[in-house]
């Protein structure tokens, strides 16, 4: 049986066959704004500067590969978010697309809030000066220690996803002489995929509990019969690199529904509503990705409308961007190493990283697009495949895109839209050491994730 995939996992039609490309672009030298940062640009010289430096200057001094991300256009997007919802509304950068001790900070000056989902991420999070009562805490297996740290921190919501840690979570909360407030994660049986939704088979999953079955009542009445759990809304997620709202619409109307039962057995009409994450970015210019004013709009009228219909006030909304916000802003940095051309087929482009760096690709068959950043050039365009020096056949960071038939050992390339879950996601396979992450910003450049050395391995291996 054959299979396909989406940027963000399986896709369940339009399936186009193995090895299909786009024809080449008209300009192999041109940057499309949609897939790369607002400061990227090529100089003079036809190499591309990020913040107004020269990707040479940065190669020569942070070497390759690297995550080059770009501050301004973090925080744009991050003020895009926040003034699109208002004051009426809550936005929680997702970290687990990825989370610095910087990135803390600049979402903290631009008056987001976050959520964490490990004890790392919240221990980030609270080193990086994020006030407590701005995070709120995901996960599907929290343990007793987590939730111990988190209530004893004083964050502003965790997000349950389960009977025990319903009890769990309110016997800490007892002893420690608090009341918890708490979202009941529901899962509404719609998965959103790009342009399509499916409202079958997907309460088998691991997140959330389940609207159908009668699971996600059940735990709200156990929420509510808890004193040291204060309960505030509901939380869904429906999936991931989502193009348009027909999902949400579904999704929202569900839990809507949910929150009427509630009114008419408890009494209690709850003043939260989040509706997670999970809006699309392009990573190729045959993506087109919704406005976050676009998004805002369609998902508060959506709300409005079905809160009207079973005669509740409107609660307060919430959403969860992380790709959204992160993913646009950074590019990766490589150097070809190799050149190999494959007689009618195509020719093979190795790079200093790969799997290690991007493991996108090779987990979910990922769309990239890439770029000659180094020079510019009037070669004609040949068909290749961005590959990593790892020893895998499926280490492959781009798989099909043109290049200029001069591309050489040396030269420099970039792949855009690397900020989410590239360097999350990175490892030490083949004990390759992680990239830094550069922060560029008005023609000077600073590390905020420095580069693993072999001491850094060294010193976990006590033998």
């Amino acid at each position: 049986m054959s299979r396909s995939a989406h940027p963000a996992g399986p896709r369940h039609g339009d399936v186009l066959p193995e090895g299909h490309y786009q024809a080449p672009p008209s300009d192999l030298n041109a940057l499309d704004p949609k897939v790369w940062s607002r400061t990227v640009a090529r100089g003079a010289d036809g190499a591309v500067t990020v913040g107004g430096v020269g990707v040479g200057a940065l190669a020569a001094e942070f070497g390759t590969p690297a995550y080059l991300m770009d501050e301004d256009d973090f925080r744009a997007r991050a003020r895009a978010w926040r003034d699109a919802f208002g004051g009426d509304a809550d936005v929680y950068y997702a970290g687990k697309a990825f989370l610095s001790k910087a990135v803390v900070r600049w979402l903290h000056e631009e008056g987001l809030n976050l959520d964490v989902c490990s004890p790392g991420e919240l221990a980030v999070a609270l080193a990086a000066g994020m006030p407590a009562e701005r995070i709120a805490l995901h996960g599907n297996n929290k343990s007793e220690q987590e939730l111990e740290q988190a209530v004893k921190a004083g964050v502003g919501h965790i997000v349950l996803d389960s009977y025990q840690e319903i009890e769990r979570l309110a016997a800490i909360a007892e002893g420690q002489g608090v009341r918890q407030p708490v979202l009941v994660r529901v899962t509404v049986g719609v998965e959103a995929h790009t342009h399509e939704f499916i409202a079958t088979a997907h309460e088998d999953q691991k997140f959330g509990l389940s609207l159908s079955g009668g699971a996600a009542a059940e735990a709200v009445r156990r929420v509510l019969g808890r004193p040291g759990l204060e309960l505030r809304g509901i939380h869904s997620h429906i999936g991931s690199q989502i193009f348009d709202t027909a999902g949400f619409e579904v999704a929202a109307r569900r839990v809507v529904g949910l929150l009427a039962d509630i009114r008419d057995e408890h009494g209690v009409e709850l003043p939260e509503i989040d509706l997670g994450g999970g809006l699309g970015i392009a990573y190729t210019s045959e993506d087109d990705p919704r406005e976050p004013a676009e998004i805002a709009a369609a998902l508060a009228a959506i709300v409005r409308r079905e809160c009207a219909a079973a005669g509740l006030t409107a609660p307060r909304l919430s959403v969860e961007p992380g790709r959204a916000i992160v993913g646009p802003t950074a590019c990766t940095l490589y150097e070809v190493g190799t050149v190999k051309p494959l007689e009618g087929l195509r020719t093979y482009v190795s790079v200093d990283g790969g799997m290690s760096d991007n493991i996108r690709t090779a987990l979910y068959d990922a769309d990239y697009s890439v770029a000659l950043v180094s020079r510019t050039s009037e070669a004609e365009p040949m068909l290749v495949r961005v590959v990593g020096k790892h020893c895998e056949s499926g280490d492959i960071v781009v798989r099909d895109a043109f290049l200029p038939a001069d591309l050489a050992p040396g030269d420099l390339i970039a792949v855009p839209a690397t900020g989410a879950y590239c360097r999350s996601m990175a490892s030490n396979y083949n004990h390759a050491l992680r990239p830094p992450v550069v922060a560029v910003k008005d023609g000077a450049a600073r590390v905020i994730v420095r580069r693993e050395t072999e001491e850094d391995l060294l010193r976990l291996d006590v033998g």
